[in-house]
């Protein structure tokens, strides 16, 4: 495997005619290993090559979104990126720019965007409007595009679960059609394979079914044995039992939108898109939970 450096130097020359970052994420990496399981030469932007998984037809280039000369370099060549979305950061949406405006410097021809299910300038959860505004800008930037509006991942919903077996917040009697990371990868994957049916579609990427928070508790302790429960809170009772992480108040109040959004009925809507991308069903949250 060759290992670029951000100079340009093995940009182009790798064959790659596929990038994707976030190559060492949950997502980002699962995308990854499918296309190469699929025989398909591609290029993995990293920020340390060090951690960059280590994959046949696979070559790495180290660039960080907000270093735009860096992404145009590594970019080079390439015909489809995936372009994970950015950990979340007060400045994620001018990195997400910059990188996009990279991308069309570039030539790339195709951009594959993760972005968020109900993203909207007005979204009850914070976040999304972020992804809405990053959508808005690489539809101006006239790259061909898909965006795939991943619902909460269900090992996220999981991970909430507090070490008390508690999953508080306030989202009510809300539903949330929260999907699996291997599903968001595979169909991910398979845009990247075949990007051209997909020019300018949005996808919402769910899982099969939505379900209330109560019933993801009942799930996780039927699935660990566990006594899991939901406690429903106020907004303001959310943020006060976040208060102890110390967080910036505008990450708290992205927490406390995930549930609230949740509640609005923002994550509801259950998509067939999973299974239009990949030819099979999604998994089910008991599917995810006894795979560990």
């Amino acid at each position: 495997m060759s290992t670029g450096t951000g100079t340009g130097q093995d940009a182009g020359a790798d064959g790659a005619t596929v990038a994707v970052t976030g190559a060492t994420g949950a997502v980002g990496g699962r995308v990854a290993r499918l296309l190469a399981d699929a025989g398909v030469r591609q290029r993995l932007l990293v920020r340390d090559p060090a951690r960059a998984p280590r994959l046949p037809g696979a070559s790495t280039a180290t660039a960080s979104f907000e270093d735009g000369e860096a992404v145009r370099r590594a970019l080079a060549g390439v015909e489809a990126v995936l372009m994970v979305s950015a950990a979340e950061h007060p400045d994620r949406l001018a990195q997400h720019r910059t990188f996009v405006d990279a991308a069309a410097a570039a030539g790339v021809e195709h951009l594959v965007y993760t972005s968020f299910q109900g993203a909207a300038p007005d979204a009850v959860f914070t976040l999304a409007r972020d992804h809405w505004a990053t959508e808005e800008h690489v539809r101006a930037s006239g790259t061909r595009h898909t965006f795939l509006r991943d619902s909460f991942y269900a090992e996220a919903l999981v991970a909430m679960v507090g070490d008390d077996g508690v999953l508080r917040g306030p989202a009510g009697d809300g539903r949330v059609a929260a999907v699996s990371q291997d599903d968001v990868a595979a169909a991910a994957a398979a845009v990247l394979r075949d990007p051209a049916p997909h020019a300018g579609a949005t996808y919402d990427v769910t899982g099969p079914q939505a379900l209330t928070l109560t019933e993801v508790a009942q799930a996780v302790a039927a699935a660990t044995g566990r006594e899991v429960t939901y406690r429903d809170e106020t907004p303001e009772e959310a943020r006060a039992s976040r208060a102890p992480y110390g967080a910036p108040d505008w990450l708290v109040d992205a927490w406390v939108s995930t549930y609230t959004a949740v509640a609005a009925g923002e994550v509801a809507r259950v998509s067939t898109a999973v299974a239009d991308l990949t030819g099979r069903a999604p998994r089910s949250l008991a599917e995810v939970l006894s795979a560990g």
